[in-house]
């Protein structure tokens, strides 16, 4: 059964909605993935747009897309454009349902004032390092604000100067009046609000009070009608404070906060600010890098959407925390190109092969299947002619046993060609390099079977010459060389330093010259166009190779 055919597996999320429907709860389900715009989306956050986006699909409902664009200093256009772009690449749409928490900046703002009247809320003019000190410990009770006791007036009276400019930043913040000797440190008087003086990307500079996330998300759920608002497990301690806030305002409805295990991946970092260090440091060329888990790194490096959808599916929705083995990535990547990728063939490190026995300005045209299991993509004409390339690593001067590839008086077929027996090495006088190789071909054994019936044991792939196309290739590799780099403090120094090689001079068969779909270059993995080609000179990136190399190189160890 191919991914895309396979439905939906159950877990507790999905039978928290089914059990809310039948009982009358909801007549539809409204969800929500709200990111914040301050960096890419990554493979863990496909997770959670499969989720909202999936439940609400398959129950008939809809899912709304809202940024969290509530801290001005750190967000910009570019991200809001990548996350759009990213959500529909992997195959939802949000349809009208677009929105921003600084749509409802006038309503938070009257909401807080609410709170205020009603005793719920307090401006604290405590400084950082005092707040941290009053709050205590897990072990210990926090104190109370000196700020606390001041009257609803008096405090709205500060909130609307804080709006309206009065303060420096970090002057007074608006709090929750809840409980400072609770054992939740989150309901130890959070702050609702902070002054910050800074443009917003979409309401300039109207406001300079912005609410925090625990405050705004809440309210914006409601005000959205959301009925089922789902966040990782990080903020399991936070749905007293949801809870509690919705239950102090006259918001249209009271959204259910539910939890499930966020996706780590190993041998990577999902954290955004490790993600922005990356990328501002420069140890990664941007954030569509293929070596980083961001949506669009995986995108350029030819990893289908199709993949991760089916990846996020068999990593299912738990409360249990873990890593993901990074090899289940590779699986389902392998498993959709397989099915979908083109063959194509191309030499990464050639090594020139003279044929001497064929004519001279001679060229055949060789029929090839585009996919052997798919016969509807048709096939394409390969040229053949005296001058070849094999890959370097297919051939030995002195082969070990179980060497079965080109070696001194060896035979081999070529793919989709004939059987080639090398009769002459030629090597570079200084160095030793081998540099060229003199074979014959047997006219007899076109398409690869001898009439005599003798049998060769290797198989090789070849590019003809003089139609090849020459190309850059980068080989992409794990960006780290541990499996959990996330959790080490220097985990710069953890970098692999293999993680890229870029390959000059290699030679792709012609049709590979204008770039297109992804492809299987036989034996050698499933490769990419990348958007860095120009006309006459392509790059392609590997997305995988075509077997898990690193689990034999742990097998070994």
């Amino acid at each position: 059964m191919n991914a895309a055919d396979r439905p939906p597996s159950s877990n507790f999320i999905r039978q928290i909605v089914e059990q809310d429907l039948a009982a009358g709860k909801h007549r539809a389900v409204v969800t929500r993935f709200p990111p914040e715009p301050n960096g890419y989306l990554h493979i863990g956050h496909a997770k959670s747009i499969c989720l909202n986006f999936g439940l609400a699909r398959d129950f008939g409902g809809v899912c709304h897309l809202r940024f969290d664009d509530t801290n001005p200093a750190k967000e910009e256009v570019e991200f809001v454009q990548a996350i759009e772009r990213d959500v529909r690449w992997l195959g939802f749409d949000w349809g009208d349902r677009r929105f921003h928490a600084s749509d409802y900046f006038e309503q938070l703002y009257d909401f807080a004032c609410h709170l205020i009247r009603t005793g719920k809320a307090y401006v604290c003019s405590l400084s950082a390092e005092d707040t941290r000190a009053y709050r205590g410990t897990l072990t210990e009770p926090g104190r109370d604000s000196p700020y606390r006791t001041r009257t609803a007036d008096e405090n709205l009276a500060l909130f609307t100067r804080m709006r309206a400019g009065e303060f420096a930043d970090g002057a007074h913040v608006l709090r929750a009046r809840i409980d400072m000797a609770s054992p939740n440190l989150n309901l130890r008087d959070p702050v609702l609000y902070r002054i910050k003086h800074a443009p917003h990307p979409i309401t300039g500079n109207a406001w300079c009070v912005y609410p925090m996330y625990d405050y705004a998300h809440c309210v914006s759920d409601a005000l959205e009608g959301i009925t089922h608002s789902l966040c990782t497990l990080e903020f399991e301690d936070h749905r007293a404070l949801y809870d509690w806030i919705l239950d102090q305002l006259p918001v249209p409805c009271h959204p259910r906060q539910i939890e499930f295990s966020r996706l780590n991946l190993s041998y990577t970092v999902m954290s955004k600010r490790r993600l922005h260090e990356l990328v501002t440091g420069r140890h990664v060329n941007g954030w569509d890098d293929p070596r980083l888990p961001t949506l669009s790194g995986l995108r350029r490096r030819g990893v289908p959407a199709a993949a991760i959808r089916d990846f996020c599916e068999r990593v299912g929705v738990t409360r249990k925390e873990n890593v993901i083995d990074l090899v289940q990535l590779e699986t389902c990547t392998r498993e959709a190109l397989e099915q979908s990728a083109p063959r194509a063939l191309a030499v990464l490190r050639p090594l020139k092969v003279v044929i001497e026995n064929y004519p001279a300005g001679q060229v055949e045209w060789l029929d090839a299947p585009n996919h052997p299991q798919r016969p509807e993509l048709g096939s394409r004409q390969l040229p053949f002619g005296r001058e070849l390339y094999i890959e370097r690593d297919d051939f030995m001067l002195d082969p070990p046993k179980g060497f079965h590839r080109l070696a001194p008086g060896r035979e081999v077929r070529l793919r989709f060609a004939y059987f080639i027996r090398c009769e002459q090495v030629v090597t570079d006088p200084v160095s030793g390099e081998v540099t060229q190789l003199i074979c014959s071909y047997d006219p007899a054994t076109r398409g690869g079977n001898a009439p005599d019936g003798r049998k060769v044991k290797g198989t090789l792939h070849w590019v003809d010459a003089a139609h090849a196309v020459t190309a850059e290739v980068r080989l992409y590799d794990r960006l780290f060389s541990v499996p959990d780099p996330a959790g080490q403090d220097d985990y710069l120094s953890l970098l692999n330093p293999q993680s890229l090689q870029v390959l000059q001079d290699c030679r792709l068969e012609p049709s590979l010259a204008q770039g297109g779909e992804a492809r299987q270059f036989e034996r050698l993995g499933y490769f990419a166009p990348d958007p860095d080609s120009r006309p006459g000179a392509p790059v392609w990136n590997r997305t995988v190779s075509l077997r898990d190399t690193w689990a034999k190189v742990a097998a070994r160890g």
